[in-house]
Parts: C-alpha cells; structure tokens; sequence
C-alpha cells in the first residue's frame, strides 16, 4: 500500500486497493515449489508437475514465447488466465521454437538470447546467456537469524484455506539497478521500493501513486521481467531484504516472462512483440497544444485566445477545452454548454481555418444531476453493486456531485457512449482528452461479471480503445490525450502525467514520471507545462515550457491560465522562444517519432538507453535525450544553476556557445532565464525547418541540415514520404554531405571550434550557411 504520512488525514479514495492480508506471528500458509518432475516436452517447451511444502500437486509451464523470451507459468491448470482477461488480454505470445533438453536432474529451454535451466529437485530455476553467464535467478526463499520469512519463493500462499497470491523471488545482486514499472514519480532506480500495480487517481504527480501501472522492470544486468495480470500485482524490489526481489500477484496463476537484452533497447523491442507497438500520433500532435485551463469558458473566449496566439505569432496547432464546455455540475455527459456555446459548429470551423485543431476534455463517469443520467441508469449502462443497484461513486472526493461509471464491459453502454461522442466528432472536434478512469471501486460488480479489482486497472485500457475507435472512425486517427493506462497502453498516443503541483519540486518530479513510463514502453509522453495545481511563478512557467518544448508532445494547461500573455512580458517573450525552437526542430522530433513507434525506445530517453554500460547513466534521473542526439537538463530552481552528467562514450557540443565537452564527466553550470542547458552530440546530423505557426502537411520542406562538430557521421531520418540516411564524411578541410531519401535539404550548417572551409552537398559545393543559434539571446 502507498505509504501514509504520520499525523496527517489519510483521505480515502472510493478505488483504493485491496489489503493482501498480513499474518500473525507464527502463522504460515506459504506453500513452496520444493521439487519438479517433468510431464513432457514439445518444441516450444516443457512442461511440470510440482509439488510443494504443503504436498500440493501444482501445474508448471516453462516455454520460449520469441527469441530471448521465456515464459513461465505455475497454476493448479495451465489453461488458467489472468482474471483481467475477460475484459482483454494484455500480453500476445506467439509459439517460438526452442531447444528443449531433460535429464535426471535437469531440463533446459534454449530461446536463443536466454536459455532457462531447471533444476528439478530441489527445485531452482536460472535464466542464462547462451555463453552460460547468469543473467538472473529464483531465490529459494530468505530467512533471517530467528528463521523468520523475509521472501516468498516460487508458490503460492492461502488464508483459511483460500488461496490469496501466487509469488516468486530472484535474488538481487548488490549493485543491480531496478527501473520501470510505469509512470512512477520516485527515484528511478526502484531499489528499495514496494511499487503496486494499481491506477490511482494520483492527487499530482510527486509520489509513488501512480496514473499509469505497468508490471514490467529492466534491470542493468542485461534483462527485463514482465508480469501478465491486470489484477494488483506487487513488487517488493530489495525493500524487505537487499537480496531478493519479490512478486506477489493476487490472480488465478502466475504467468511472467523474462526478456533478454542484453541492452535496454533489445528488452524493450522484445516488450513490445509481446504487448504491441506504440501508436503513432498524426503529425499536427507534435505540435503545441494550448488548455482552456480548468476555468469557465466560452466560445467568446475561445474565439479571443485563437485571434491572440495568431496575432501574437505564438506557434500552437491544437486548442484544448477542458471541462466547462460542458454545463458544470453535469460531467461528462458530453454535450455543449449551449449558452456559452451558442454555435459551436461555426467555431470549429473559425478555428480549423486559423489551423487549428480542437481537443475536448471528458471521462467515463457520468454525474447523477445530468439530464442524461436517467436513462442511462435504467438501460444498465453504469457499473452495479453487489445488490444490482447503480455504483454511484465519490469519483472527484468530494469537489464535485457523485457519478456512475460507464461499464464499457457491456456492448450496449460502449454504443450509447461512442454515440455520444461521434456527433462531435463529425462536427469538427479532433481529437479527445480522455481523463481520469482509475474510479473502478474494488467492489463493483460489471456486465460480464468482473469484479472491481479484476476490472480496475485493465478499465483505463477499454476506456481508451472505445475512444480511439470511434475517433479512428470519423476523423481517421486513433490519438487520445490519456491520464490513465496500464500494460499494453502504447497503443494509446499520447499519454501525460496528471495533475502536478506547479512548483519546483513537482517539475523535477514529473521528469521522473516521464523518464520511468518510457523504460516502460511508453514514448509518446507528456506533462501539464507549467504545473497544473495553481500559479507558477513566471521563472518556474518559462522553465517549465523549456521542458515541455523539449518533451515528446507538449501542452500548456493548468487550473489557472497557462496562456504566455498572461505572464510578464519577459516570460512570454521566453516562453514561446521555447516553443518556436521546438517547431524548428520538428524534422528531427518527427524522425525520434517514427523510430520510437517502430522500436518502443522512448522519445525522452533516461541516459541508461543509450549508454547502459555507463554506471552514472543509471542513477542519472533529471535530466534526458531527446532522441539519440539531444541532452536536456531542464533547470529545477530559480538559480539557473544545476549540475548536468554528459553521457560517456561521446563528446557533446553545448547549444549556446558550440563548446566541446568529454563525455563521462560532470559539468556545474549557470544558465539564463532565456536558455537551458541543451548540449548536441559531436558528430549528429539534425535537421531543423524555419519555424512556422502550425505543423505544415505532408513532407518537410527546404530543410536546414546542421552538422554538430563537422565530423564523419551517419542519421537515418524518417518523414511521412519514407526514411533518408544522410552521411557526413571530412576529409581535410571538406565536408562531404550524401543524401540518399526524399528529405528535401537544400543547405548544410556547421557547428564547433574546428569547422570546414568547403561543404559539398551531393557533390555540390553549397555557399556558406551560418547556422542561426537556438538561443539567439
């Protein structure tokens, strides 16, 4: 359970998770996996009858699900599945072939990258490298001098006589690095810490609670373990004994898989075979979109904020209202406010020809005061209690009326919903911002008969695909803007933090979020910039749009006014520079894009993804690639001081002044109001655009290519017309630059202390372009 601070009220929510009971002293009931004895083979697997200290007769699975992946299962039957798949599966294994091999003593399963050794009796389990190295082990069970528990192994374990969660241990080295598990906001490295895999409305974004769960981690030891139950699984990662990591899952089985590496970026391809590829958004959602605000609106209002970005040249391609387009009191029934939005068809329209794209805020609750509620109510569409009357819930603790959740387990409520949804899209409105969805009460009963804690976490899953399909459908694009998710949630572009604090402390904190849901699989990420919980202060605002300008996707929204003129002028002149570098960059982040949702690798990268064997890398957690060619250190204080970490194996080139640093080292820097720090890879070849209000259609145009160092090097750039590879080579004082793609690049500038006098462009000598610093202050 999250932790709850001494002396302060701990205020419930109505979707708190279920205890795992805590046994009284002397008490057992664990039932361990003492000895194996193999029952067959096949090309894919072996499969195992163990039996346990208890004298149980247990079923076990031991298989190749894809190279490098080993699935392992143990279950009183192997057709059990996870009690969340009723509602969807979660993970998509294939047949893999393996070399299987028995003995008397052992078997082995050779997926390749992995080869899984079992020990029959007594019972142990290693996961190898094909060169013998061990790559990760099953810890037989800790007990401390007194002989009490301090792991579970491999088992299960019942409380008068029902059985409660399946478990299993691995022993932990001493310098092992633990990192994932969704969009968590502590540390990076979970060392030490208890995550449970439970959606909460997280009340910000600055503690271990979390939107978005995702019972997957990556250790620096070359692997990744991942768990297929929608139920809440937790993970005790050397919080109870240094040694041991521990899972206990709550479900009808065990079922997890061990995924090879040995770098991060393999795990997380091979995650994705397994889980699906991440969704690529529309090229216009890389472009900035700008919030309402959690304020009154209207269409007045919205009409002046478009008239004002335009005239006040600020870049910005998306308008999102949040809720009081509709009738306060009345969420989210998903109806005009007809009197602040008299016409909301010929707004629409005023906007799309100003380039502008509409985002509307909703969720899947439905207010009892709203005119709708009734029918809704007697047709069945709500989650039920276990009586069979309506689950009216506390969804927004106790700010606004009480709602009913939609169950979008019953084919009849998810058409009522989508019907409601497609007249605004056909309307005009682009794209939603699907919030909250981590209501489901662990009590509810649902229309196909999941309970509350089977439903909760997989709920945000189906609440995201009924909106992506009937977006899909009328507009042609499956991008929703979600605060809510769980494993296999990639497949839903974009996701962002939730509600964060708009202070210092929370921007640093939401950077943490961001960096650990992308080693979960997750690129297409983003934040409330600026905070969304009260005012920055306009040193924290412009700092925080130079973070979000340099995010994956970036939105400015909070529950007061994020808009760049209502802040000093200095601020806004600062702001929305931010913002116009990110439009000039926009060849390279869409090129990040492409590869991110064929690969998985996140877009904002923690520095371990590209340099795993750096040490530093690994504990390094404020700062990020952007891509393989961008490290950004966004400023956490009003000082503009911080220290940043240049990744080892590269030397980089500071963004402001072309200064060449080793990578491997440290630098203390002081930067002002109007940069950040921002440093280049020496020898990365980016290509940037003049910056323009909108993102433009169709492939980028006459297009800058900028050669940080002047060196050798080699990019491959992707666009909506196909992938360019681009090679630079130096010889002397020449820098030869070959095209081979349909980027249009019509000039080459360089960058650095050593420049060449000559650059020649497909075989074409180019006249000198000097390159148009990115912070021209």
């Amino acid at each position: 359970m999250p932790y709850r601070p001494p002396l302060v009220p701990y205020e419930t929510f109505v979707a708190d998770p279920p205890d795992l009971p805590v046994r009284a002293p002397g008490e057992q009931g664990a039932s361990d996996v003492v000895r194996a004895e193999v029952a067959g083979t096949d090309p894919h697997g072996v499969t195992l009858t163990v039996t346990t200290s208890a004298g149980e007769l247990l079923v076990a699975r031991v298989e190749a699900a894809g190279d490098g992946i080993i699935r392992v299962r143990l279950a009183e039957d192997l057709d059990a599945r996870s009690r969340s798949a009723r509602a969807l599966s979660l993970v998509h294994p294939a047949p893999h072939p393996a070399v299987v091999t028995v003995d008397d003593s052992y078997a082995h399963v050779d997926a390749g990258a992995v080869v899984a050794e079992i020990r029959l009796a007594p019972w142990g389990l290693r996961f190898l490298r094909p060169d013998g190295q061990l790559l990760l082990a099953t810890d037989g069970g800790t007990h401390d001098i007194s002989g009490r528990r301090r792991t579970l192994p491999l088992g299960r374990s019942t409380v008068d006589g029902t059985p409660v969660a399946w478990h299993e241990s691995f022993t932990a080295f001493g310098d092992e690095r633990f990192v994932g598990f969704g969009e968590k906001f502590t540390p990076l490295d979970k060392r030490g810490q208890r995550p449970l895999m439970w959606n909460f409305d997280a009340f910000g974004g600055e503690s271990d609670r979390s939107h978005k769960n995702v019972p997957f981690y990556l250790s620096n030891r070359g692997y990744g373990l991942l768990v297929d139950s929608g139920l809440p699984v937790q993970f005790d990662v050397c919080a109870s004994t240094h040694s041991s990591v521990q899972l206990l899952v709550p479900d009808d089985l065990l079922d997890y898989y061990v995924l090879a590496g040995p770098t991060p970026t393999e795990v997380l391809d091979r995650f994705d075979r397994l889980t699906g590829r991440p969704y690529l958004p529309p090229r216009w959602a890389f472009g900035a979109w700008i919030s309402s605000g959690f304020f009154p609106d209207s269409q007045q209002r919205v009409l002046k904020r478009a008239r004002l970005i335009r005239e006040r040249d600020i870049p910005c391609d998306v308008l999102h209202l949040d809720c009081y387009w509709q009738v306060a009191g009345r969420w989210s029934e998903l109806r005009w406010d007809e009197q602040a939005f008299p016409d909301p068809a010929g707004m629409l329209k005023t906007l799309a020809e100003q380039g502008l794209r509409v985002c509307l805020w909703m969720n899947p609750y439905l207010m009892t005061d709203s005119p709708l509620y009734a029918d809704a109510e007697a047709a069945g569409y709500f989650l039920r209690r276990a009586d069979g009357s309506t689950y009216v819930a506390d969804t927004w603790h106790g700010s606004y009326p009480v709602c009913a959740i939609v169950d979008l387990t019953n084919p009849a409520a998810v058409r009522w919903f989508q019907g409601l949804l497609r007249p605004l899209l056909t309307q005009g409105v682009a794209v939603f911002k699907t919030d909250f969805a981590e209501g489901v009460p662990a009590d509810a009963v649902a229309h196909n008969g999941m309970t509350g804690v089977e439903l909760h976490n997989v709920y945000a899953l189906l609440f995201n695909d009924v909106v992506a399909d009937v977006t899909e459908e009328v507009a042609g694009h499956r991008t929703v803007w979600a605060r809510s998710s769980y494993l296999g949630g990639q497949r839903h572009s974009a996701q962002w933090s939730g509600d964060v604090n708009a202070t210092w402390p929370g921007l640093a904190s939401t950077l943490r979020g961001g960096l650990s849901h992308g080693l979960s699989g997750v690129p297409f990420w983003s934040h409330d910039t600026g905070g969304f919980h009260g005012t920055p202060e306009a040193d924290l605002y412009v700092r925080w749009t130079q973070f979000g300008a340099l995010s994956p996707l970036v939105r400015l929204h909070g529950t007061t006014s994020r808009l760049p003129w209502d802040f000093p002028p200095e601020a806004e002149r600062d702001a929305v520079a931010a913002l116009r570098l990110r439009y000039r960059l926009l060849p390279y982040l869409w090129s990040v894009a492409v590869a991110a949702a064929r690969t998985g690798t996140p877009m904002l990268r923690a520095l371990l993804l590209d340099t795993p064997d750096d040490p530093t890398a690994w504990a390094t957690d404020l700062q990020y690639r952007l891509g393989p060619d961008l490290l950004v250190a966004p400023v956490l204080d009003p000082s503009g001081r911080r220290d940043v970490y240049l990744p080892a194996g590269d030397d980089w080139l500071d963004a402001t002044t072309g200064e060449r640093h080793a990578g491997g080292r440290h630098l203390r820097v002081e930067v002002p109001l109007d940069r950040l720090p921002l440093y280049v890879r020496h020898g990365a070849l980016i290509p940037e655009v003049a910056p323009a209000g909108t993102v433009a259609d169709g492939p980028f145009r006459d297009v800058t290519l900028v050669a940080w160092g002047g060196v050798d090097g080699r990019a491959v750039l992707g666009d909506v017309t196909g992938d360019t590879t681009i090679t630079a080579a130096r010889d002397g004082d020449t820098l030869r630059i070959r095209v081979d793609g349909p980027l249009d690049v019509r000039r080459v500038s360089v960058v650095g202390a050593d420049c060449p006098r000559r650059v020649l462009l497909n075989g074409e000598a180019l006249p000198p372009t000097p390159f148009r610093a990115w912070f021209p202050g």
